[in-house]
């Protein structure tokens, strides 16, 4: 009996100790950032951007448009960029499979300048911020259905400088 009421409560507090990666922290200008528990990632990491303020916003068919979902990744973003004032961001623009390569390229092209133009009127400087267009070249998911073009048609912002390599 003592050994189950020791097996028990071992599994609750290891449930405990793996609830939550992160903790949210006000960055005194009305935003927050998300900050990693101790075992994630660590501060101002690639990792970190990418886990927990989100690297990539996704687009409708056809349309360089930012969601409502998209701007709020972007004010994550645009506050972790804040805080870690060293880091340089590649913006990438991505189409699905249809359409012709040029007109991918041109919408690619139209989705990263609109993360970019976004970002920059949240303060980010712009001489932090590269874009380039990938059109239909680089797709993250394989396939041709909706759920597969859903994925790759979306804008990733990638840290090229100024923080640790994780």
């Amino acid at each position: 009996m003592t050994m189950k009421v020791f097996t028990l409560c071992a599994a609750v507090l290891l449930l405990v100790a793996c609830g939550s990666s992160e903790e949210t922290v006000s960055t005194g200008g009305g935003g927050t950032v998300a900050t990693p528990a101790p075992g994630g990632p660590r501060a101002g990491t690639v990792e970190d951007f990418q886990i927990n303020v989100g690297d990539r916003v996704f687009f409708a068919l056809d349309s360089s448009e930012l969601s409502p979902e998209a701007r709020s990744t972007l004010d994550r973003q645009a506050a972790w960029l804040a805080q870690y004032p060293q880091a340089q961001l590649r913006i990438e623009g991505h189409a699905d499979e249809r359409g012709t390569r040029e007109y991918n390229l041109a919408l690619g092209d139209r989705r990263a300048n609109a993360v970019r133009n976004y970002l920059v009127s949240q303060g980010v400087a712009s001489s932090r911020l590269e874009t380039i267009s990938y059109g239909k070249e680089r797709p993250a998911v394989v396939g041709s259905n909706e759920s597969a073009w859903a994925q790759n048609r979306r804008g990733v912002s990638v840290i090229t400088s100024g923080a640790p390599i994780n």
